[in-house]
């Protein structure tokens, strides 16, 4: 079986959601397409027909960033400032989405583990409670980052060449 995909998802606590997922490539190069602008604009984008016409990402300990995505009419939009930045294993930040439904800020922690096979990233979102939690579960969260992940696959396989 090839090491990647698909997203793993779980709870492991009333207020966290844990992400895990597994990519062909070394992690040197993962990391890059998470902190590079120009990078993340190619696979961040979410279900097809969305694009991200904004993207910033500052890589550094007080760093923003913002991501917004169009699709016609529609406008999803996201900020958050960086706390700590380990390159290329490490990423600690407070991120929010602009729309007031999805209920505030969280905690981002994300790792980047080193493998024979490639990199496994693993992200562990913070909420302030359950149902803010479990709200956020609902969305179908898993369903866009998988998209959103298949991207980075691809994009992955062309930086390696």
């Amino acid at each position: 079986m090839a090491f990647g995909g698909p997203l793993r998802i779980s709870t492991p606590s009333d207020t966290e959601i844990l992400t895990e997922r597994d990519f062909a490539a070394p992690r040197d190069l993962v990391f890059a397409c998470y902190t590079q602008p120009p990078l993340i604009k190619r696979w961040l984008t979410g279900p097809p027909g969305w694009t991200m016409p904004v993207c910033v990402f500052e890589a550094r300990a007080g760093g923003r960033y913002r991501y917004e995505w169009h699709k016609g009419d529609e406008r999803l939009a996201m900020s958050g400032v960086i706390h700590t930045i380990t390159m290329p294993e490490h990423i600690r930040s407070e991120e929010g989405f602009d729309q007031p439904d999805t209920g505030g800020m969280s905690q981002s922690l994300v790792d980047f583990e080193e493998k024979p096979e490639g990199t496994t990233v693993i992200n562990r979102l913070t909420y302030a409670s359950k149902a803010l939690r479990d709200q956020i579960a609902a969305t179908g969260m898993a369903d866009g980052m998988e998209m959103s992940f298949k991207n980075l696959d691809a994009l992955l396989v062309e930086r390696k060449r």
